[in-house]
């Protein structure tokens, strides 16, 4: 590949893959420990999908004759992305079988503490239909990095800030596997006894793919885990409100696109209490855990990216077009 930017970015997605690579061995450990196995089928389609990208964001990166640092960064993020989800969201089952004491209890208390009243605004939200519906519609904006994140910043040109982006999701949801191992719960709906379907406009699909997984994976009856079907056992922090966080401020470079990233990462933000279960501390718990991690991967980038003093990375005049030679 030519160009400063694009180089340089080159360095800190070798140190992503580093990271992952670190997670499967945690992840090759934890498995036989809590007695867990994989359904094959799933493993094998997830394996292949980021096989595939990842082999052809290689190929592109080191062929003479390509070398375009869109593709590269496109494919080779996305297969990024799928395996941090994929890892982590089975590590959370591997912590949810830790099976500390729920403290759904603690949660609460600490919620009216703050003078933050979950039931009231689950009623405002379920006394209008239209408004539900748009925070529903924001509750499934996690699935933004996976196809909209990579493309746009590569379109941009901005692959270190992509590959910021990477190091500060991973970060993000390790931490926040780690955490909930520690801060076990499963959620609002089930601390006040309260049934989502008695509130019609309430989606609440997070909160219920959780309700579905966490108890029995914490007695120990659920030990056999199919990657396409993982729910991600995680209430404190909530990883949902760190995503919207982690989201619009890898956006944040894109200005023509900086006003659809605000309000749809505000949806989801908004949303994360009522559709996911959550109490408001795991959202501020959430939030504080993602500007952590964007602070720790920036540091990582100025020390990983810093151009050696008899750098080989001068601009290429024959750089591919739409290649900054800037840094962030």
């Amino acid at each position: 590949m030519t160009g400063l930017e694009a180089q340089a970015a080159w360095r800190l997605y070798v140190v992503n893959w580093g990271v992952l690579a670190a997670l499967v061995v945690v992840l090759a450990i934890g498995l036989p420990l809590g007695g867990f196995s994989f359904g094959l089928a799933g493993a094998l389609v997830c394996f292949a999908f980021i096989a595939i990208n990842a082999g052809f964001a290689h190929y592109n990166a080191k062929a003479a004759h390509r070398g375009d640092p869109q593709i590269v960064y496109v494919l080779g993020c996305t297969a990024q992305i799928i395996s941090a989800t994929c890892l982590l969201a089975s590590l959370s089952y591997v912590a949810a079988a830790v099976n500390l004491p729920l403290q759904d209890a603690n949660l609460h208390a600490i919620d009216q503490a703050l003078g933050l009243d979950w039931r009231a605004y689950l009623e405002f939200v379920n006394a209008r239909p239209v408004l539900a519906r748009w925070l529903a519609l924001g509750y499934s904006m996690i699935q933004w990095p996976i196809f909209f994140i990579p493309v746009l910043l590569a379109a941009a040109a901005r692959y270190r800030r992509l590959q910021e982006f990477i190091l500060a999701f991973t970060l993000a949801l390790a931490a926040t596997v780690i955490i909930s191992a520690m801060v076990p719960a499963i959620g609002v709906f089930y601390h006040l006894g309260l049934n989502v379907a008695d509130f019609p406009n309430i989606n609440g699909g997070g909160y219920l793919a959780e309700l579905r997984d966490l108890p029995p994976t914490r007695d120990g009856s659920l030990r056999h885990l199919e990657l396409l079907g993982l729910a991600g056992l995680v209430t404190f922090p909530s990883f949902h409100a760190g995503s919207a966080i982690l989201y619009a401020w890898a956006l944040w470079p894109v200005r023509w696109f900086r006003p659809v990233a605000i309000l749809c990462n505000a949806a989801m933000l908004a949303a994360t209490p009522i559709d996911g279960g959550h109490y408001f501390i795991d959202v501020i718990a959430g939030v504080a855990i993602a500007a952590l991690a964007i602070v720790a991967a920036r540091l990582v980038s100025r020390r990983v990216c810093r151009a050696p003093e008899s750098s080989s990375l001068a601009p290429d005049a024959a750089a591919p077009v739409g290649v900054s030679h800037s840094r962030p």
